[in-house]
């Protein structure tokens, strides 16, 4: 992975410098102290991933990410700061970062995030990759064979982690999840009712249980937020299986502050569990 560092303090830089290195989580491909020559050079560099830091005098992190927020090819951020205003992470997570590293800077913590988001970008790649093959040449008959008992015991690992296991629906999403890996597909050229009428005889229950499921996950996911915005499950999937909006939605729901809950797209839900497996 090719990493860029951002942040006014050249001893973090270093020190993000060390850690990377001793701990073979990737490549550092440069760092700029200042946030607008930085923006610059991520757009020429192409880095993996960007460490930024939240809080810098010419640009802070927040308002450098929501620069490429909306681009395919954008690099994953992680923010580094010592804030821990929950409307500043919201706001930050909006705007495209996807994980956080707390202030002082922790070795443990810096390896298991950039750890993390690594296996997120190879699994997306992987993904990437299979779909051009299959696009390039449908006919050919060399195709990438992932096993898909192993990327279904992930699934169900995820949906164990967001409380759902045992839900009614749970099932219909494994069966769904294994379809798409087996016939490698995703669910952005699929319609969920078309699909359900493949895989059940009774395709409106099916479709209802999953919606349920979902909504379930979603609620637990925003108890863990309430209660650590911090939390490892909370950073990991309030971005990746749902958008964040709708969580903090249903996060202000359950506190009482606003009258309706966030939305479920099962879509990006199973896409997510995909690319998570």
């Amino acid at each position: 992975m090719k990493i860029y560092i951002i942040d006014d303090d050249i001893t973090v830089v270093k020190m993000l410098e060390n850690i990377i290195e001793d701990n073979d989580l990737g490549t550092v491909c440069g760092y700029e102290l200042d946030g607008n020559k930085g923006l610059a050079e991520i757009a020429t560099l192409e880095p993996d991933i960007v460490l930024v830091d939240l809080l810098m005098p010419e640009r802070d992190g927040i308002s450098l990410a929501k620069e490429f927020k909306d681009k395919n090819d954008k690099p994953s951020f992680i923010m580094i700061s010592q804030v821990s205003s929950k409307s500043m992470i919201s706001k930050a997570y909006l705007e495209g970062i996807d994980f956080f590293i707390n202030k002082p800077i922790n070795v443990i913590e810096v390896s298991t995030v950039i750890r993390n988001i690594t296996e997120k970008i190879n699994y997306r790649k992987t993904l990437n990759n299979i779909q051009n093959l299959i696009y390039k040449d449908s006919s050919s008959t060399n195709v990438v064979n992932i096993p898909s008992e192993t990327r279904i015991k992930k699934i169900q690992l995820i949906l164990n982690r967001l409380g759902m296991s045992g839900e009614k629906g749970e099932k219909e999403i494994l069966a769904i999840c294994n379809y798409l890996i087996v016939n490698n597909r995703n669910m952005s050229d699929l319609n969920i009712k078309d699909l359900c009428k493949q895989l059940s005889p009774n395709s409106s229950n099916m479709e209802q249980r999953i919606r349920r499921a979902v909504s379930k996950g979603l609620t637990n996911l925003a108890h863990l937020g309430i209660e650590d915005y911090m939390n490892d499950i909370f950073i990991m999937y309030s971005n990746s299986l749902f958008n964040f909006e709708d969580v903090k939605a249903q996060m202000d729901r359950i506190r009482g502050k606003n009258k309706f809950g966030g939305k479920i797209n099962i879509k990006k839900f199973i896409d997510g569990l995909i690319v998570n497996s």
